[in-house]
């Protein structure tokens, strides 16, 4: 039976390539805000394209974060993608009238590139994490990056050696600086790419998550 896959619909942007790559790969795929939807698939897809004050505002309107934290609270995998993960941390510096914060699941300020060319727009290589399930396979491979803001810092570790979690795993790219391109913390992974925009190594990535859920 295929996994269920809601990918949430909350005014994001054109996201028509997220879920015919999803089904490519083999997901069930609804697209929809529905709370009921987005708590029972399998696994939930965060898409987000433009202001990052913009899509959190989009998503809390549409009870984003409490969807979102409710599903990691039962180890229940989702997906945030481009501005989708930039929601993840705490808060950034892009400009905006209407200054929103982010859902802080991780800290961190998501930032502008201090790179000559800016925004980051085409094919990149990345640094896989040691361990990485997302990129098996895949760890050489390019993947497509549209973005002008990102995250320079990775300050989340372990708490302390008597309480051991699994450690996040961080993958990183370069454009003018390194910069965070993927989390896989847990049910909660997020890639700075478009998986669904790169091709067969996107494909490839989407179903190593799939392979999670």
């Amino acid at each position: 039976m295929s996994p269920t896959v809601v990918v949430l619909d909350y005014g994001s942007g054109n996201v028509r390539s997220a879920v015919r790559a999803l089904e490519h790969v083999g997901a069930s795929v609804e697209l929809t805000a529905d709370p009921g939807a987005a708590l029972g698939a399998d696994g939930l897809f965060v898409p987000g394209v433009g202001n990052f004050h913009a899509c959190a505002a989009g998503l809390r309107a549409a009870d984003g974060p409490l969807l979102i934290g409710r599903r990691l609270a039962g180890g229940r995998p989702v997906l945030g993608v481009c501005v989708g993960m930039q929601v993840l941390f705490e808060g950034s510096t892009e400009p905006s009238e209407r200054t929103e914060a982010g859902l802080s699941e991780w800290p961190g300020t998501v930032e502008r590139l201090r790179a000559p060319v800016v925004p980051h727009m085409g094919w990149s290589t990345v640094e896989a994490g040691v361990g990485s399930r997302l990129f098996a396979g895949v760890e050489d491979q390019r993947f497509y990056f549209v973005h002008s803001y990102a995250v320079h810092d990775w300050t989340l570790e372990p708490s302390s050696p008597t309480f051991a979690p699994v450690a996040p795993v961080v993958t990183w790219a370069t454009h003018g600086e390194r910069f965070v391109a993927a989390v896989e913390n847990g049910p909660l992974t997020a890639t700075q790419f478009h998986p669904e925009k790169s091709g067969e190594a996107g494909l490839a990535l989407l179903k190593n998550w799939m392979e999670t859920l």
